[in-house]
């Protein structure tokens, strides 16, 4: 329950999705986020266990305000929109501000949809967080949007939109010698850049309602082609406008719960201070076996209390990578298991078989779901006897977990490694069976 001596926007929280603010006892801004119900989302703060970070933000909360919006998709969008504008204190420290992603349109003929993150941007001499395009900013992008906390609610909100406003990430024929329409052109989820088939001027009306809609006009988007479904039908351009017709029912009535998943949630996703880390918490290791890319599987083996618990080990089938790829294979392994966040509590560490490489890539994942724990991987020596651990060597608190640590992962290493390779034999013998 929320505390009575916080006040509340008309005294009640709607069940319905929007983006709330939490502000102090002097109206500083502490937080901005996104919820498909802000009656459930705002009151688990209050009634659920959190790391320190968030602890120490609840209890500083004296006001809390909202916006309903009439979508989650909306709200993923005004969320970004605002911490943009009021830069809160706990969102900016919830991470490196430069790990951020942003969603850019690039300038050019056919512009094209991309995702990059805020390191990425200050590398072209861009400042993510300004409000307005510099004139460099200008000459390479048409807009620029975000900061958004979720990297997986923001691709699934792109890949809904994709089906109501088809746009190209393909390059003209003219720049590619492509002669062959792009998959996507089979879906009706690209409007045919790629081979041709849609004027520079008709692509950039098709960008314009796409910045629209990621400006929080949406209203004005649906104006707009409603006056464009009114002209084509004077002008007698009948299938036009019935695409047209289409595309304002699909944005009036967008089904996107789904946007805002529960591992989106940043509750239960942060071990933030390496400091904290239990060693005889829970550990997971990982390890992937096959031979030349077939048979492919990975393991997942749970240390509690410094020793196996084998009743929570879990075995994966490789499903998507083909040929030889153990980086792609463990990303593939890492979320799967990430999709049962809320029922398999997140480790302390995750222990993955591999070096840079593969480090470099689970950290990745976990920047675009936020989420925070501890990466260390075990590469194997030129030898490949003499164990190598990978992970921060400027962290000075993560040094010394590595060094206190350092027998336990590599027990864990070593039985995700005999797991992984059982399966991986009874995968092929079944095979050769066949």
């Amino acid at each position: 329950m929320i505390p009575k001596n916080i006040k509340i926007k008309n005294q009640n929280l709607p069940d319905s999705p929007g983006v709330y603010f939490f502000f102090d006892k002097n109206q500083n801004l502490l937080y901005i986020g996104k919820a498909t119900s802000l009656k459930k989302r705002v009151n688990s703060y209050f009634t659920k266990a959190h790391d320190s970070r968030i602890a120490e933000m609840v209890g500083q909360i004296a006001r809390i305000d909202y916006f309903e919006t009439s979508t989650v998709i909306e709200a993923l969008v005004l969320e970004a929109n605002q911490i943009k504008s009021q830069k809160p204190k706990y969102n900016i420290l919830e991470r490196d501000d430069k790990s951020f992603l942003y969603l850019v349109i690039t300038n050019e003929d056919f512009p094209r949809p991309l995702l990059m993150r805020g390191l990425e941007l200050e590398r072209l001499g861009i400042n993510p967080f300004s409000r307005q395009l510099s004139v460099k900013a200008k000459k390479e992008f048409l807009a620029v949007f975000g900061p958004y906390t979720s990297g997986a609610a923001l691709r699934k909100a792109l890949d809904l939109l994709r089906k109501i406003i088809p746009w190209s990430d393909c390059r003209p024929p003219e720049i590619t010698g492509r002669s062959r329409a792009c998959f996507n052109v089979h879906l009706g989820r690209c409007p045919g850049v790629c081979v041709g088939k849609i004027s520079k001027k008709d692509y950039r009306r098709i960008i314009k309602n796409l910045i629209l809609f990621f400006e929080g006009k949406k209203t004005r988007l649906i104006d707009r082609l409603k006056k464009e479904m009114n002209q084509a039908s004077k002008e007698m351009k009948f299938e036009v406008a019935a695409k047209l017709r289409n595309q304002i029912f699909a944005l009036e009535h967008i089904q996107d719960v789904a946007i805002i998943s529960r591992e989106d949630s940043d509750l239960p996703l942060t071990k933030t201070k390496e400091d904290t880390i239990n060693l005889s918490g829970r550990i997971e290791a990982y390890d992937i076996s096959n031979i030349s890319g077939t048979s492919a599987v990975g393991s997942m083996v749970v240390f509690e209390a410094g020793k196996p618990a084998k009743n929570l080990y879990r075995k994966f089938k490789i499903k998507t990578v083909k040929g030889a790829n153990d980086v792609a294979m463990l990303e593939e392994v890492i979320r799967r298991r990430l999709k049962h966040v809320y029922t398999w509590p997140l480790p302390e560490i995750f222990v993955i078989d591999g070096g840079e490489g593969q480090v470099n890539r689970i950290t990745r994942v976990f920047q675009d779901l936020g989420i925070k724990v501890l990466v260390i991987g075990i590469a194997k020596g030129f030898d490949r006897k003499q164990d190598r651990l990978v992970f921060d060597r400027n962290d000075n608190k993560t040094l010394q977990i590595a060094e206190r640590g350092k027998n336990l992962f590599q027990q864990a290493r070593d039985e995700a490694h005999r797991f992984a390779v059982r399966y991986h034999r009874m995968v092929r013998s079944k095979k050769s069976l066949k």
